[in-house]
């Protein structure tokens, strides 16, 4: 992976569709509990810029996670489209969204997800096998992600032997895995205590320095103080987008092959 700065980060300028990541137009999704409709999101517009790290906040239930279980294609919206780097990702069979996820999406979860009877290198290069990588080749960059991520030394250990913070940044290694588009992590500091959670948002500081398109999902301010651009939600709406960060020095390379 070349992770250099991409086209589309400068934090002032107006977002493109032609340097976007994602595009979100008029997504609406209604969720049915208790024979009550509940409107999980209620028109969204987004344009997410290649490079860029965006933090979506807001209180619980406001949508934020529904969104970014739209990108991915894990759920249907019932209206508006959605983008990912120029490839439409509503309207496709399930078929269509895995090998669209493999191409373009690495998903990092609250709980980590991991794969407890597989070795730390086996979990990060599962998913360049499953999309038809050499198994020398998907071994040999999961190595360098493990080394880049600081934990190079883990490869043959059992994920329950790591801490919380090692844990977490093995779950990104694995989404990145495939060189993904957008990394979409969701809630990622939230089961790890205050001193592994500064470790991931570093972790995704230098990642979006070296040129990655990260989209956050959080309700920590301090955590989305980390971010470029702030994006706050509130009753399945974006309500407010502000630029909260410098632009990331563009001498600072992330580079793994």
């Amino acid at each position: 992976m070349n992770t250099e700065r991409r086209a589309g980060g400068s934090g002032g300028s107006s977002p493109q569709t032609d340097t976007a990541a994602l595009v979100t137009r008029g997504v609406r999704r209604t969720f049915e509990a208790d024979n009550a409709p509940v409107r999980a999101l209620r028109g969204v517009d987004l344009t997410v810029r290649r490079g860029e790290f965006v933090a979506l906040m807001g209180p619980s239930g406001c949508g934020k996670s529904t969104l970014l279980n739209l990108v991915a294609g894990l759920d249907v919206p019932d209206e508006g489209t959605i983008m990912v780097a120029d490839e439409q990702v509503t309207g496709r069979s399930e078929d269509d969204l895995a090998r669209m996820r493999r191409r373009h999406i690495g998903i990092v979860f609250q709980f980590f997800n991991l794969l407890e009877g597989m070795t730390v290198l086996e979990n990060v290069a599962l998913p360049a096998l499953i999309a038809g990588r050499k198994r020398r080749m998907a071994e040999t960059r999961a190595r360098d992600l493990l080394d880049l991520l600081g934990i190079g030394d883990k490869g043959s250990s059992l994920p329950g032997v790591l801490s919380g913070g090692q844990r977490q940044r093995l779950a990104i290694a694995r989404a990145l895995a495939n060189d993904p588009t957008l990394l979409l992590a969701d809630e990622p500091t939230g089961a790890l205590d205050s001193e592994g959670g500064a470790e991931v948002i570093e972790l995704l500081r230098r990642l979006h320095a070296g040129g990655q398109t990260v989209i956050l999902v959080t309700h920590d301010a301090d955590v989305a103080a980390a971010a470029q651009r702030l994006v706050r939600m509130r009753d399945g709406r974006i309500v407010t987008q502000d630029d909260v960060s410098a632009e990331p020095d563009p001498a600072v390379k992330v580079e793994v092959r």
